[in-house]
């Protein structure tokens, strides 16, 4: 029999769930707060896990979510030049108050507000990838073009350079 999801990942399973797609959300056992637990809990690599991370824009003060593959950092300079947001740090309480979601498992999908979005083109390489679903273990799998369509995201590159 399985185990019944908590509050927030179902409020993301039922998100899904409307989307006519086949999701299904899963909580492990192992943490998925990072990448690269998320990576080592549901054997893939690094760069398959679809980072949620929620931003405030600097000029309008409207939250912005970034979803980037899990081996980059987001280079900031590249998104305000591509899409003329400056992104500044976002506390816990601005990205629950905005999102419903705690840091360490934002999903891309089912926020509280629409969320102005933006995509590491970096997923597009990859036939599947897996995003946070509401808790620090709870994960799902989809395809880099459903991700687009779920999040109505527009790919740019953001990896920072190293």
């Amino acid at each position: 029999m399985a185990r019944e999801l908590s509050k927030s990942a179902q409020r993301v399973q039922d998100f899904l769930s409307k989307q006519g797609d086949d999701f299904d959300v899963r909580e492990l056992e192992s943490s998925t707060r990072t990448a690269v637990d998320a990576a080592c809990s549901v054997g893939c690599s690094v760069g398959q896990i679809a980072k949620s991370l929620v931003f405030r824009d600097g000029g309008s003060g409207d939250p912005v979510l970034v979803v980037a593959s899990g081996m980059n950092r987001v280079d900031a300079a590249k998104v305000r030049a591509a899409e003329s947001l400056d992104l500044c740090r976002a506390d816990g309480n601005f990205v629950k108050e905005r999102t419903g979601f705690a840091i360490g498992g934002i999903p891309p999908v089912g926020h509280t507000v629409a969320l102005r979005t933006i995509l590491d083109q970096d997923l597009k390489q990859f036939t599947e990838i897996w995003a946070a679903a509401g808790t620090p273990n709870a994960v799902f799998r989809l395809t880099p073009d459903r991700l687009e369509a779920l999040t109505g995201g527009r790919w740019i590159d953001l990896r920072e350079e190293k």
